[in-house]
């Protein structure tokens, strides 16, 4: 167990999160609060879920995670079963870049203002990752990513 996930959910209470995140990824969910290493199920994934300010204020740390349960998949069916956006990292390392992950399964890069603040990251003005958007052309991160700008890919999971 390697793996760390950080999502983001366009809203929904840390109450919702957990039980969607156990019924999406097939597995028993602990709250970090109250995981104790010592007594955890080999098959646990232990997250964290709180309130942050901005667009998709619900954040969700997973710890430990197996490396053999896929990310994107698994983020696809939790916007499956919450019926809500979701986003996760992209692979380019630009802070504003995320993938969007829809209920229906569709994901697609985009892009946000970020802004630190002592509560962590706050996202606001999303925006598609298009080739309309001179910041999105030519030489940019966007190029790099396995999702260029304006691709719309399916997640395994979500059909």
């Amino acid at each position: 167990m390697t793996e760390l996930w950080n999502w983001r959910i366009d809203g929904g209470a840390p109450v919702e999160v957990y039980p969607a995140m156990a019924e999406a990824l097939g597995r028993v969910v602990m709250p970090l609060a109250v995981a104790d290493p010592a007594r955890l199920p080999a098959y646990a994934v232990v997250c964290d879920v709180w309130e942050a300010p901005g667009a998709y204020g619900t954040v969700v740390d997973c710890y430990g995670v197996p490396e053999r349960l896929p990310e994107l998949p698994a983020i696809a069916a939790l916007a499956r079963v919450l019926g809500r956006n979701c986003l996760m990292r992209d692979d380019t390392l630009d802070a504003g870049r995320h993938l969007l992950v829809a209920p229906d399964g569709t994901i697609r890069p985009v892009h946000f203002d970020v802004v630190e603040t002592d509560d962590g990251e706050v996202l606001s003005d999303q925006r598609l990752c298009t080739e309309a958007d001179p910041r999105c052309r030519g030489w940019s991160r966007c190029h790099r990513s396995r999702w260029a700008p304006d691709s719309v890919g399916p997640a395994l999971a979500a059909a």
